[in-house]
């Protein structure tokens, strides 16, 4: 096939423990999905209408790699999250059956332009600016889910310059990863290679050149990295 112009490479995420890779093919986000965090940012959670929003494939951060600090933002927020990576697809999938298509584990910041946000929250516009913007994914190396299972149960933290800044156990998630799978099914037709962004605990605060993070999914994923 011939393009007018070099296709851009597939983004994808390393695989512990194996040399092959995941391929990306959207990444979905959940908002609000940690009651304290909806409170800290002044709503309140709908368990019925999840919230959703993307951010593209090629934002994606990988291998501990320097994360450069946004244009436009004076606001750069870290928000520390369970990453689910699917190896299965399909619409209106059942919660029953929902686990089946999940193929990995890790973890992940979903970088947020917050000041950007606030603008859009306040003039009723689309978060885009504010969350899909380059380089604003960083994530760890999977783990398969055949090897850790599923966590119903893990420790989910972030220190910045070792400093704890949020902490949190998956099981205060408000909607379960099952749930959220269903609930995208319903919006979109999920694909293999498809991420989901989990929600964030409380706890969010600004990110300055120069500061370093570690985040955790405890016995599961580590990814750390500097705002350069």
């Amino acid at each position: 096939m011939n393009f007018i112009f070099p296709a851009t490479p597939v983004s994808s995420l390393a695989i512990l423990g194996s040399d092959a890779r995941f391929p990306l093919h959207r990444i979905y986000c959940i908002g609000q999905n940690y009651a304290l965090h909806a409170k800290e940012m002044g709503s309140a959670v709908d368990r019925e209408t999840p919230v959703f929003f993307c951010k593209p494939a090629d934002a994606i951060v990988t291998g501990d790699a320097d994360v450069p600090y946004p244009p436009a933002t004076n606001e750069l927020h870290h928000e520390v999250e369970m990453i689910v990576a699917l190896g299965g697809g399909g619409r209106d999938i059942a919660v029953e059956r929902a686990l089946d298509l999940v193929f990995g584990y890790g973890v992940g910041l979903d970088l947020t332009r917050r000041d950007l946000q606030a603008q859009a929250k306040k003039a009723g516009r689309p978060w885009d600016s504010a969350k899909a913007f380059d380089h604003s994914a960083p994530v760890s190396a999977l783990c398969r889910a055949s090897e850790s299972g599923l966590p119903q149960q893990a420790r989910l933290s972030l220190d910045v310059n070792g400093e704890r800044r949020q902490q949190t156990d998956i099981a205060d998630m408000v909607s379960s990863v099952a749930e959220i799978i269903h609930h995208l099914s319903r919006l979109f037709e999920l694909k293999p290679g498809d991420l989901i962004f989990t929600g964030t605990p409380a706890g969010v605060a600004p990110l300055q050149r120069g500061d370093r993070f570690e985040a955790q999914l405890e016995g599961i994923a580590t990814l750390r990295g500097r705002i350069s």
